[in-house]
C-alpha cells in the first residue's frame, strides 16, 4: 500500500516533490513538475457541478478483498430506499469505468495521468442531476486516484470517509494508515466498518466467526486513533447473490443481522452527513 510520506510538503509547495520526504513517494516525479501547482480550471467547474449534490461520501479501504465495493453498493441500496415504495431501483444511478470498456474482460490498463483524467470527467461530465448522495467507491490503499478524489471534491465540501476493514490485524494496520493517510489531507473521517465479523450460516442462521480474533480488534484500534467504529456486518452468503444480480439484499433478507447491522451503520452515517450540512449551512448564515 502507497503511503503519503511524513511531513508531506504538498503538491502547491514549492517544495514539491523536492524535500527529503518526497523521496520514494510514488508521486514525486509529478510534484517536481509543478503540474499540482499549476491552476486547473476543472476544479471550479466541479464545484459548479457539485452543487447539485447534497452529499459526499468517499468509501476507502486499506488493503483489497475486504468487501468496500459491497458496501457501497448497499450504502447506495440503504440511502436510497423510500418508505413509500418497496423498490429502490429508480432512485439509484451509477457511473463506471466498465461501462466505457468494450468487453468485461477487458483489463484497465492506465498509468496516473489517464486515471486523473477520468475522476476528472466522472466528476466534471456526467450529469449527476438533482442527488442527495455521491458516494465513490475508490481503489484500495492511498494512491493517485484518492490524491485526484481529494482535490477536485475539496471546495465542493465532502461530508467525509467510510474506511472498511475486516478484523485481521493485516486489515487493521491498513486501516491505520489509511486514518493517517485521511488526516494529513484533511478529509473528515465518518468511521470505521468492520465487514466479515462473523459469517451467517445459511441453513441454521446461527454466527460462526470465520476469521481468527485479533487483540482488541478495530474497537480497541478506533478508541486508540479516536475514530468512530460504526459498526460490524457478518457475513451472508446472500449478500453475494444480490450484488451480482444488482438486488437490494435488504428486501431478499429483513431480518437478517447482517442487514439489521447495514441498516445501524447507514443511520449513522445518515446522521454524520446531517450534521455536517447542518455546521456549513451555519458557517455561511454566520
Amino acid at each position: 500500500m502507497e503511503e503519503v510520506p511524513h511531513d508531506c510538503p504538498g503538491a502547491d509547495s514549492a517544495q514539491a516533490g523536492r524535500g527529503a520526504s518526497c523521496q520514494g513517494c510514488p508521486n514525486q516525479r509529478l510534484c517536481a513538475s509543478g503540474a499540482g501547482a499549476t491552476p486547473d480550471t476543472a476544479i471550479e467547474e466541479i464545484k459548479e457541478k457539485m452543487k447539485t449534490v447534497k452529499h459526499k461520501i468517499l468509501v476507502l479501504s486499506g488493503k483489497g478483498g475486504v468487501g468496500k465495493s459491497t458496501f457501497s453498493a448497499h450504502l447506495a441500496h440503504g440511502l436510497a430506499e423510500d418508505e413509500n415504495t418497496q423498490y429502490v431501483e429508480d432512485n439509484l444511478g451509477v457511473m463506471s469505468v466498465g461501462f466505457l470498456l468494450s468487453s468485461p474482460d477487458d483489463a484497465v490498463i492506465w498509468r496516473g495521468p489517464k486515471k486523473n483524467g477520468m475522476i476528472k470527467q466522472f466528476l466534471r461530465d456526467v450529469d449527476w442531476g438533482e442527488v442527495d448522495y455521491l458516494i465513490v467507491d475508490t481503489p484500495p490503499g492511498t494512491s493517485d486516484e484518492h490524491l485526484s478524489v481529494v482535490r477536485y471534491l475539496a471546495t465542493a465540501h465532502i461530508d467525509g470517509a467510510v474506511i472498511i476493514t475486516t478484523p485481521q490485524e493485516v486489515s487493521l494496520q491498513d486501516v491505520r494508515k489509511e486514518i493517517n493517510f485521511c488526516r494529513k489531507v484533511k478529509l473528515p473521517i465518518i468511521g470505521v466498518v468492520e465487514n466479515m465479523s462473523g459469517f451467517i450460516c445459511p441453513k441454521c442462521k446461527k454466527e460462526s466467526q470465520i476469521f481468527p480474533p485479533t487483540t482488541g480488534g478495530a474497537e480497541l484500534m478506533c478508541q486508540d486513533l479516536e475514530v468512530p467504529l460504526l459498526g460490524r456486518v457478518p457475513l451472508d452468503p446472500l449478500i453475494g447473490k444480490n450484488c451480482d444480480k444488482g438486488q437490494s439484499f435488504f428486501i431478499d433478507a429483513p431480518d437478517s443481522p447482517a442487514t439489521l447491522a447495514y441498516r445501524s451503520i447507514i443511520q449513522r452515517i445518515q446522521e454524520f452527513c446531517n450534521l455536517h450540512q447542518s455546521k456549513e449551512e451555519n458557517l455561511i448564515s454566520s
